[in-house]
Order: structure tokens, then sequence, then C-alpha cells
């Protein structure tokens, strides 16, 4: 059994997707980050940086219970030990690690300072935004060049899909049009119509 500590944002999502993905059996427990959930002595027990989200497989290495947090190694992780979303060749691999590190090192921060400057912060800070918004514009960009010619990131759908997919649901928040990327466009909506990430982005927090 896998205990799946998250919450509805674009990071908590990518683990609800990957596990609705695999068809495993999960339970899922709802750390809701606004009211400080992820402050408890219980959550900082399983993961010290207090940050959703992390889980705990009850049959882990050895048949030992074993946690991992950081959303990016908890995907690497699942498609592991299950033997899908991440290729065995060594150069595919990487093609799909290349495309999850992109999302870890320039998707998931700049689009999340984006969604803090342009939707959260407590006063108007037009240096950020203006900083964030274009960025977040250049990496868009970068991913419809990506995606010209091509169905998923890299290869085959993969956790690179899986990492890069909530954070382009938030496109709205950005600032973002979606036809505005004809070929993230595309991408984006063949992969919302997959039933397990439907699934994973709302029904699993309902």
């Amino acid at each position: 059994m896998l205990d799946v500590y998250s919450w509805k944002t674009s990071n908590g999502r990518k683990v609800t997707v990957m596990v609705e993905e695999l068809g495993v059996p999960y339970v899922l427990h709802k750390i809701d980050i606004g009211a400080g959930d992820q402050f408890s002595d219980a959550f900082t027990a399983i993961n010290p940086n207090q940050k959703i989200p992390a889980i705990v497989d009850s049959e882990g290495p050895g048949g030992r219970p074993y946690t991992v947090i950081e959303s990016g190694a908890i995907l690497m992780y699942l498609a592991e030990k299950h033997g899908r979303f991440l290729p065995a060749g060594m150069a595919e691999r990487y093609e799909v690690i290349q495309w999850l590190m992109f999302q870890m090192g320039g998707v998931g921060p700049i689009f999340g300072q984006a969604h803090h400057f342009r939707m959260a912060a407590k006063e108007e800070v037009p240096y950020g935004i203006e900083r964030y918004t274009k960025e977040t514009r250049r990496l868009w960009g970068v991913l419809d060049r990506r995606l010209e010619g091509r169905e998923h990131l890299a290869g085959d759908y993969s956790i690179a899909d899986i990492a890069v997919f909530p954070w382009t649901a938030r496109h709205e928040w950005q600032g973002i049009a979606l036809d505005e990327f004809p070929n993230v466009a595309r991408w984006y909506r063949a992969i919302e119509r997959r039933p397990a990430v439907a699934r994973g982005m709302d029904d699993a927090f309902a």
C-alpha cells in the first residue's frame, strides 16, 4: 500500500496523476497547506522540509516501509519500481530525465513565482510580475518548440509529461492563452483526455 501525502497544487497533482496512471492502490492524506498542515509534527516526521508531496511505500526496498520526498524523486521511484513511464535504455531514459529536470529546475520554480506575484502577493510588485511572467512565457516557448512534431516531451508518454502537465494547467494564472502555443496546446489537450489524469488532477482531492 502507498500512502500519499499531498495537496491540490501543481506539485501535489504530479504524484496523484502518477499513481492513478499506475493503477496502484493508495491512500491520499490531504495536507492542507493553506491551513498549515505541512508544519504539523506528524508530517514533519515524514518530510523534515515540510513540503508536499511525500509518499510512504509500505513495500519499499527490501520489503520494508520507505519514504520518498521531492516530487521528481517520487516520480522516478514509482516509475522504476513499476517499470512504467521511464525507459530502460540509457539514452531514452536520460531524454526523459532531462525534461523532468527541466520541469524541476525551470517550469516549477518560475511558474510558481509567476503564480505568486500575479495571484497571491499581498501588494502589487511590478518588477516581480514582469520578471516572472516574461520568463514563464519564454519557457512556454521552449516547450512549444520541443513539442513541434512530437506527441510527447521525450519519446512515449512519460514522467516528464506527468511532471509538466499540472503546471501548464494553470496557464491562465500565468497570463498565457493556451492557443498562443499550438504545439503545447495539442499536447495539453491530448493529456487532459487521459482518464487517469482527470482522476489525479481533481477527483482524488474531491
